[in-house]
């Protein structure tokens, strides 16, 4: 069966209600799918097999005072069964030709420097800035 790639709008929003376990951290709420899909700075690529969602790549488009806007990828998620069948790449792609269109200037994600990832992203053609990473959080809920 094909898998389709594309960027999803508000329409597509029920597709969210079928994904493989595999491709988010947790199941999509309908109400939070509704606001991302809303708000104009944040984009996804999906990947969908029949009715299905495969895959996913989501992302911000990123302003700040002293450059012109890029493209942050903040999540990719392609379930176990379609991995390195090119699932991946689609999405990356698709979010890269997406961004070209909004006019960003740059993409970049920001991943654990695994040998997996390293492959992947540089398989691509990206080109490896840093050699660590740290995430920090604070909770705001009370």
């Amino acid at each position: 069966m094909a898998v389709s790639v594309f960027l999803a709008r508000r329409i597509d929003a029920g597709l969210f209600a079928n994904v493989h376990a595999d491709v988010f951290d947790a199941p999509p709420d309908p109400m939070l799918v509704d606001g991302f899909l809303a708000a104009p700075h944040l984009h996804i690529a999906v990947a969908v097999e029949r009715d299905l969602m495969v895959g996913m790549c989501s992302g911000v488009v990123y302003h700040h005072p002293d450059k012109p806007a890029q493209w942050w990828i903040n999540e990719l998620g392609v379930a176990a069964p379609w991995r390195r069948q090119g699932v991946g790449t689609r999405l990356v792609l698709a979010c890269a030709d997406h961004a070209r269109r909004l006019g960003c200037t740059a993409i970049w994600v920001v991943a654990d420097p695994t040998p997996e990832a390293t492959g992947f992203w540089k398989s691509l053609g990206w080109r490896q800035t840093g050699e660590n990473l740290a995430m920090f959080t604070l909770d705001l809920a009370p």
